[in-house]
């Protein structure tokens, strides 16, 4: 078997590398490690590789997954190895695996994903913020049958209101202060991520601050992917 699965953390600087120039990285990441990846046939082949869900950008992660097939086999210890000496720094290698041959793709399996976000509280509100208040906003907008936001069509190109409440699977809030006193909102939120539903943790942050009344901009929040949950026990 040469199919495998390396799983990888993206931080740092390196969250702001589009889903492309990723790509590009790992191809010449794996050139440079000596491991040869098989192509596809056909007049335009390319290397048999593929993330199971693109990060949007801006966001780090703790769980990334890479799929790629090689011409010779190898223990996935010794590409660990390789791999975690090729890449640069913020894209770290965390473990490899053997990838079962008769599951198709792993965007395929992709059911949902963990993200944490941290939205700082404004100095005129740090008071307000409790971690009770927290909890209980989080489980308020959650008791709402609707929650509409608007989403850009993929066709039209046009924003469109969307009902995305039941592609929210969990939320839960906490309160954090740092030493100055600062306060941070942190959301944790399970949402559906995969090729028959996705959800992107953009429109629950829009949402979420617009139902608790809380002025943020959008360039003063983190987003961090923390696992991606696959159907069918697959783990990784």
């Amino acid at each position: 078997m040469s199919r495998y699965v390396l799983k990888f953390q993206k931080t740092g600087y390196v969250k702001y590398t589009s889903h492309l120039d990723l790509l590009r990285i790992f191809k010449r990441s794996f050139k440079k490690s000596g491991l040869a990846l098989r192509y596809s046939q056909g007049f335009n082949p390319h290397p048999k590789m593929g993330f199971a869900q693109p990060l949007s950008l801006g966001y780090s992660s703790l769980c990334e997954l890479i799929e790629f097939e090689t011409v010779a086999d190898h223990e996935p210890s010794d590409i660990l190895k390789k791999m975690q000496e090729a890449l640069p720094e913020g894209l770290e290698p965390v473990s490899c695996h053997r990838f079962d041959q008769n599951i198709k793709s792993l965007a395929g399996e992709a059911d949902s994903a963990v993200y944490t976000v941290w939205i700082p509280v404004p100095l005129q509100e740090a008071d307000e913020w409790t971690r009770e208040k927290a909890e209980a906003m989080a489980e308020s907008y959650l008791d709402q049958t609707e929650i509409t936001a608007m989403k850009r069509q993929k066709k039209t190109k046009k924003l469109a209101p969307v009902d995305i409440r039941k592609q929210i699977r969990s939320l839960h809030a906490d309160v954090s202060e740092s030493a100055d006193h600062e306060k941070t909102l942190e959301l944790t939120m399970l949402l559906d991520c995969g090729s028959t539903s996705n959800l992107s943790p953009e429109l629950v942050l829009t949402t979420f601050c617009q139902f608790a009344d809380l002025p943020v901009e959008r360039y003063q929040v983190e987003i961090e992917r923390k696992s991606l949950n696959f159907v069918n026990n697959l783990q990784f």
